[in-house]
């Protein structure tokens, strides 16, 4: 297939992509779901689940294997690192520091238990030969990286459940985003250390714990200070001129480059290099640069190559059923149930504590993150990966309607809590298209 061939391809595969996931986008959102919901089921609809299975032939020569699929998740990877940006420059680190503490006894209890519950189920998973980790994996391998699938939160949702919700600042607002923040990290160093022992190359993990966190000090204070001059100039000149914003595209890109090359992933180098970049008028002229055409057409691209890889059929029978709902049920518990206990341990209030534990239980756009590579690094098979799907999917669905539940209909209209700062972090006003 020529190059010419394979562009021509991938117009019409957008084409199908954006008309699907804007159709499913609108159904959900009028059952009061976020956008990534919608997203995340168009994904499996255009893949071998539905599509494939009803029109074998159309699923074929629309997303054949080859170079138009490397092309869709190369796309991919430039939308979610542009996304994952977004997502830190809406990020007030400024909030964090109220609830520390808190946060991070939250955090613990929803990465510790997950890993005891996910170490019980992985091990009775590894013992069906390759039919959920492939040849090779040891039994504590497969343990921790079920520990971090369950552990891992969908962070930007929460970021605009907070908004949507007006919690921004209040005393439940800062203590999720803190919580998230945390787990999320602790989430990604384990996969670290499980993807090292897998290769059998210890250094991966020295690499990539030890690169991330020199690169998260070193891009939150001498990165954050100097690129403070940006703000300073966008403010002086009351514009963000082009020069600046392939400035900052540049960063971006090295960002994206050296923490995929230490080990923990694009997508966390540019959340970070986004929280340390100054607010104000730059980060409100960056947001409307990059906020439309990454939300519209490049992250729709990633919920489609993760759907491609999502196969319903490969659970067909009573048995693997019957993991699916083990993993999910897991899932809540290890989660949910984990995350509102710690935080009554923590004298959070009832209702706050329901709360916290309906945000942090979902997953979203993490989860399929973790997910992917996992199945590309060879660590679980596409059946496992199907049902984690499954489990990101339902546990995303619940979050909406079980926030509202425990705690949304009993606040007043227009009645916010006491914020716990009277300043709105810019970006938290925007969140971008509510995905997570």
């Amino acid at each position: 297939m020529s190059n010419a061939d394979i562009a021509i391809r991938f117009f019409l595969q957008l084409t199908a992509i954006l008309a699907v996931c804007r159709l499913v986008g609108l159904l959900v959102r009028r059952m009061g779901q976020p956008l990534v919901v919608g997203e995340m089921i168009a994904g499996v609809l255009l893949g071998p689940s539905l599509l494939g299975l009803m029109f074998p032939g159309v699923q074929e020569k629309l997303f054949p294997t080859g170079p138009s699929m490397t092309m869709i998740y190369v796309v991919a990877q430039v939308g979610l690192v542009l996304y994952m940006f977004l997502v830190g420059l809406e990020f007030d680190t400024g909030l964090i520091r109220h609830r520390l503490p808190s946060a991070v006894s939250i955090s613990l209890a929803g990465v510790i238990t997950p890993m005891v519950l996910g170490a019980l189920t992985a091990a009775l998973l590894v013992r069906q030969g390759d039919t959920f980790f492939t040849d090779g994996v040891k039994s504590w391998q497969a343990m921790l990286f079920m520990g971090s699938a369950i552990a891992i939160t969908a962070f930007p949702m929460l970021a605009r459940i907070i908004f949507e919700r007006r919690l921004t600042g209040t005393s439940l607002g800062t203590l999720a985003l803190a919580a998230g923040a945390t787990d999320d990290a602790i989430s990604w160093c384990l996969l670290a250390v499980v993807l090292a022992v897998f290769k059998n190359d210890m250094q991966i993990a020295f690499l990539a714990i030890g690169g991330g966190i020199a690169y998260a000090v070193v891009v939150l204070t001498v990165g954050k200070r100097l690129l403070g001059a940006l703000g300073a100039k966008a403010e002086r000149d009351r514009e963000v001129s082009s020069p600046m914003i392939t400035l900052t595209l540049m960063v971006l890109m090295l960002a994206a480059w050296f923490t995929d090359w230490v080990g923990i992933y694009a997508v966390f180098g540019a959340f970070i290099l986004g929280a340390a970049m100054p607010r104000g008028l730059f980060a409100e002229r960056v947001r409307q640069y990059f906020e439309p055409l990454t939300v519209h057409l490049l992250l729709p691209l990633f919920f489609v190559y993760s759907g491609l890889n999502t196969e319903i059929g490969l659970v067909n029978s009573v048995a693997l059923w019957g993991v699916a709902l083990l993993i999910l049920v897991v899932s809540v518990m290890g989660k949910g149930v984990a995350c509102w206990f710690a935080a009554r341990l923590n004298k959070e209030p009832q209702r706050e504590a329901l709360a916290l534990g309906s945000l942090m239980n979902a997953r979203g756009l993490m989860e399929l993150i973790l997910l992917n590579i996992g199945l590309q690094e060879g660590l679980i098979t596409p059946t496992l990966f199907t049902i984690l799907v499954f489990m990101a999917i339902a546990t995303t669905l619940m979050a909406t309607p079980l926030f509202e539940y425990v705690y949304g209909r009993f606040r007043p209209d227009g009645v916010s809590e006491l914020p716990l700062t009277t300043e709105v972090p810019a970006g938290l006003a925007e969140a971008p298209g509510g995905r997570s």
